[in-house]
């Protein structure tokens, strides 16, 4: 089917182990009491399950990203707005909402109130890790050493809280046939984030969310949930799918029908990761009513309508602005309210439900698909880079200005390496070549390429330096061999110092019999506190 492309926020911005179980029900933050969690959704097969019930868990979902008004629009974060969340909170509720998709945040910000207010009126979140600012380039692609830390600070940022149902790696990152290399380095992304989730004995979910292009999406869809090595391949998949305009569409005039049968056997929970085609005004949400019945349940997991406030690109049941609490119900939202309210799809309890599914196919390499799947990106190492930095004569005189467009100092490596043999930070994800430092940090990256061409001219004190970059020269080196940085430990077990992280605190009362731990350390110090203080 032919995709619509509407003008919304994702297009203005750029595992599977036998189920996941969390230990991290209960949260403590720093300015708030202990809160009852809510009950953790995990994954068994191809579907969600609220572990303390066993029943199946639908999203019914609605994408969550307020703009108007926002003090700061290029660092946009909802849920750092408690006025915004409590205002929007019960109506979310009201409309019959259980989990919010959130595409921006700062891991920076406090979320506590946010976090808490929605966790009172029963609903998820699902959280972007990638920001306009901290994401990989589809035109440019690379999963480097700064990204990684970024993605680790944003994990970091909310893992302690009860209400989060996982993570979306990246959203339409290819989006055409000209930009497939980049499912390359999502792919290694969400290799190494739950990596460190396990390294850090944190249980979440990581998933992607697909575009619908007819060029590339069958390979997306397979190259997602493919190969040996589990790890790399995301627990859930997502479609942000448009081709539903019409109220009198239907299952088979929307192409849906198609949809389905494509994803029958598909082994990880499916989700409608957005919809909601706003063509035809007001819209009916019949995609919504056909996503909660028995034509689309055994296959999808439910979805997220897009969006919930009216922005520029028309797509709002409410009017807000950032800040206040007064709110203004559009007229699709009782058509949003009366279909999910009205949803009551019949599931599987966890206990009863086995799935004998496997992973996909790896799609091979071709005129619409330009990655190898034999090998994966390896995983960022702020060591090796530090090693290889150690090993240049010369480097990049303090640091590049953050107001140039990367895109211009990409374009003078280029200019370089036309010249001199790159290969080291190089890669070619048609061959699965990858070269050794090509994880480290643009600036890293160009003080390679300098250095390179630095010798390259026999040590020319004019040749530090390229265009508008500035070199700096070293008399000496501390590295003589560079090939010894490959055996520097990568950064799956390096902290995101984010001193913003929500505490855990476990108490005796608190121990949540469905995550299945109960620390008898604490317990049994309370209670021994409690005997001397009565005595």
């Amino acid at each position: 089917m032919a995709p619509i492309t509407p003008g919304r926020y994702a297009k203005l911005h750029q595992h599977q182990p036998e189920f996941f179980m969390s230990n991290k029900h209960t949260w403590t933050s720093t300015k708030h009491g202990a809160v009852q969690g809510l009950n953790k959704i995990v994954i068994k097969g191809k579907k969600f399950f609220d572990s303390t019930t066993g029943n199946e868990f639908y999203i019914k979902g609605v994408a969550y990203q307020p703009e108007t008004g926002e003090p700061d629009p290029l660092n946009r974060d909802p849920l750092a707005d408690p006025v915004g969340c409590a205002r929007d909170a019960p109506l979310l509720k009201e409309l019959g909402a259980n989990v919010i998709r959130v595409y921006q945040t700062l891991w920076s910000n406090n979320h506590d109130e946010c976090m808490k207010t929605f966790s009172k009126n029963g609903i998820y979140v699902m959280l972007d890790v990638a920001t306009p600012a901290i994401s990989i380039n589809r035109q440019t692609p690379y999963w480097t050493t700064d990204l990684f830390d970024g993605f680790r600070k944003k994990i970091d940022a909310f893992a302690g809280y009860d209400n989060v149902l996982g993570f979306i790696i990246g959203n339409e990152v290819a989006n055409d046939k000209e930009t497939t290399p980049s499912a390359a380095f999502v792919k290694a992304a969400t290799r190494d984030v739950k990596a460190y989730l396990s390294f850090n004995k944190m249980d979440y979910p990581v998933g992607y969310a697909s575009n619908d292009d007819q060029d590339i999406r069958d390979q997306l869809k397979t190259y997602f949930n493919c190969g040996d090595d589990d790890s790399a391949r995301v627990d859930f998949y997502g479609l942000n799918l448009y081709s539903w305009c019409k109220s009198t569409d239907t299952l088979q005039t929307s192409g849906y029908d198609k949809v389905v049968a494509e994803y029958q056997s598909y082994s990880v929970p499916l989700l409608l990761t957005e919809y909601g085609c706003n063509t035809y005004k007001p819209r009916a949400f019949g995609e919504a009513k056909a996503l909660y019945s028995s034509s689309m349940t055994d296959v999808f997991s439910g979805g997220f309508m897009y969006m919930y406030t009216q922005e520029e690109n028309d797509y709002g049941i409410v009017q807000v602005s950032y800040g206040q609490s007064k709110v203004t119900k559009l007229e699709e939202f009782d058509n949003l309210k009366s279909v999910l309210t009205g949803a009551s799809p019949q599931g599987v309890k966890m206990s009863s439900y086995s799935f004998s599914g496997s992973p996909e196919k790896c799609p091979s390499v071709g005129s619409t698909w330009k990655v190898d799947s034999a090998k994966v990106p390896p995983t960022p190492s702020t060591e090796c880079c530090n090693c290889m930095l150690d090993s240049l004569y010369c480097k990049v005189d303090g640091n590049l200005d953050n107001g140039v467009d990367p895109q211009k100092y990409q374009s003078i490596i280029s200019t370089i390496c036309a010249k001199i043999d790159c290969s080291p930070i190089e890669y070619d994800t048609s061959k699965s070549s990858y070269g050794q430092f090509q994880f480290c940090t643009l600036q890293d990256r160009m003080s390679w390429a300098l250095n390179q061409y630095y010798l390259a001219n026999k040590k020319s004190s004019s040749s530090c330096g390229y265009d508008i970059v500035k070199g700096v020269v070293s008399a000496s080196v501390s590295v003589s061999d560079d090939s010894v940085c490959a055996a520097k430990k990568n950064d799956v077990g390096t902290a995101s110092n984010n001193s913003n992280a929500p505490q855990q605190s476990p108490s005796c009362s608190e121990t949540r019999f469905s995550s299945l731990t109960f620390n008898t350390n604490v317990c049994f110090a309370v209670f021994l506190s409690v005997l001397l203080f009565v005595f």
